[in-house]
């Protein structure tokens, strides 16, 4: 049953006053952007303004006493369960604010929203460090739960997805390979052997976001199953791996710029004679690529949709240290400069702009499916992760040492920010599809200019137009004598 949160009186509401923007504070619903109004539903946009309650009045106040409870040494930090976290879940879980992420027209097994209504919901989560976890929205989680939902036979949905959508598991999901250049997967040289009833899988296996969490009990992995076969397509299979299987060594924990994101953590693994049954096969053996395409699809919107979250938080920490009263650089407080002020203009327009194009990518989807919106959804990825990190580095700049230091959320706001550029399929691979695509417009694009060319030709003469340059001057001096 959802549990809503007491409503504000008027009179409170109209005195909140905002550093920018609206003379009083608006709820979430009311800042939805005019042009995806028409596509959220009453139930979406009540829904949106408790999620925003949530994260700011309880996720964001307990995300740092959660680091607190992870404690410290590795062993110690990769075994620990934060008692917050159980907390904030059953929280959520009375407000209703649970596996809100899978959409209603791709599946039956989520909260009944779509793309678009949970890209707006997404980005309040993405404000705080547990909020995701919270509402059992986080990655891997969320990706790995839409493979068993679309791919997944009925006994692996029982075994799987029924305990990662309970929030009683969790996931990782393994693809990126420290040997081979991953961003293009036909390098995976993971060894998938099939022997007997088994597929018994060697090879190595790093960036296993989730892998340190005890509570992961399985792995989504991506192997090569037919290195034979004519097509590189083919080549490789998903198989879901029991996280307890023998032959499976979890190495270390990779930092990320010096995060160790305990105790989800981001592991390297090695499988050693690893013994798999082959009941476990997702979807059908050479059928990897068809899996990690519907996989990643949607995972890369979520990204974005998270990151325009942390921009909008790193501008509210920008905009609190500008009007800092004890903050006064040569006689002035921050705010008083110029160049702060362009800033926060920048950052405005630019966290907007990017809002715009992450709803699109998530209305495409909607109409038809993640495929439909590849252009799209390259888009977002490339653009929203650039824009969250210019806009945090401002607010870093704005407190100096501060900024860079464990005093703000803002360094490590920003480290996140730039793995989203490497995940889930890296800038440039990216760009150059998207340049290959836009390119085939190349050769008629070419004819149709010279087609307007001739047609201008012909147009002159039907109307006896001598055609010259417009500034053409003719300007000639007296001859020389010579």
């Amino acid at each position: 049953m959802s549990v809503p949160y007491s409503i504000r009186k008027q009179k409170e509401e109209a005195s909140a006053e905002l550093l920018v923007g609206a003379p009083v504070a608006q709820r979430a619903s009311q800042k939805i952007p005019l042009i995806a109004r028409s596509h959220v539903s009453e139930r979406a946009m009540k829904t949106l303004d408790i999620v925003e309650r949530f994260v700011e009045e309880e996720c964001i106040p307990a995300d740092i006493l959660v680091q607190q409870q992870v404690g410290s040494g590795v062993k110690e930090r990769f075994s620990a369960h934060p008692p917050i976290v159980d907390v904030l879940k059953k929280r959520a879980q009375e407000l209703g604010l649970w596996n809100m992420f899978l959409p209603k027209n791709h599946f039956k097994e989520g909260a009944g929203f779509s793309n678009l209504e949970y890209g707006l919901m997404a980005e309040y989560l993405g404000k705080s460090l547990i909020a995701s976890e919270a509402t059992n929205c986080a990655a891997p989680d969320t990706g790995n739960m839409e493979v068993f939902a679309k791919y997944g036979t009925q006994e692996q949905k029982d075994r799987w997805l029924k305990p990662l959508l309970a929030g009683e598991i969790r996931s990782a999901f393994l693809m990126t390979e420290p040997d081979v250049a991953s961003s293009d997967a036909t390098n995976i040289t993971l060894n998938m052997v099939k022997e007997g009833n088994d597929y018994i899988l060697n090879g190595s296996k790093w960036w296993s976001s989730g892998a340190g969490d005890p509570r992961c009990k399985i792995y989504i992995v991506m192997g090569k199953s037919d290195p034979n076969n004519a097509s590189v397509y083919k080549q490789q299979s998903v198989i879901f791996v029991p996280a307890e299987t023998p032959g499976i060594t979890i190495h270390r924990m990779l930092s990320v710029y010096g995060f160790d994101d305990a105790p989800h953590g981001h592991g390297h693994i090695t499988f050693n004679n690893v013994r798999v049954p082959a009941s476990n096969m997702c979807l059908g053996e050479g059928r990897g690529f068809e899996v990690i395409q519907g996989r990643l699809g949607p995972g890369r919107i979520h990204h974005a949709m998270r990151s325009i979250g942390a921009a909008e938080k790193a501008l509210e920490y920008f905009l609190a240290r500008i009007n800092d009263p004890k903050k006064t650089p040569f006689g002035k407080q921050l705010h008083e400069h110029g160049i702060m002020m362009e800033r926060v203009a920048r950052s405005r327009i630019e966290i907007d702009t990017a809002r715009l194009t992450v709803l699109n990518a998530a209305l495409v989807i909607d109409s038809k499916d993640a495929k439909a919106a590849l252009k799209e959804i390259a888009e977002a990825k490339v653009q929203i992760p650039a824009m969250a990190l210019e806009v945090i580095d401002r607010a870093i700049q704005a407190y100096g040492g501060a900024g860079v230091s464990q005093d703000t959320p803002l360094a490590n706001m920003w480290a996140h920010g730039r793995t989203m550029r490497i995940v889930d399929g890296p800038d440039e691979v990216h760009l150059m599809q998207l340049a290959k695509n836009e390119n085939k417009r190349g050769k008629a694009m070419y004819e149709k200019i010279e087609w307007q060319k001739r047609k201008t030709d012909e147009m002159a003469r039907t109307f006896g137009i001598t055609r010259r340059d417009v500034l053409q001057l003719d300007r000639e001096h007296s001859k020389s004598r010579l």
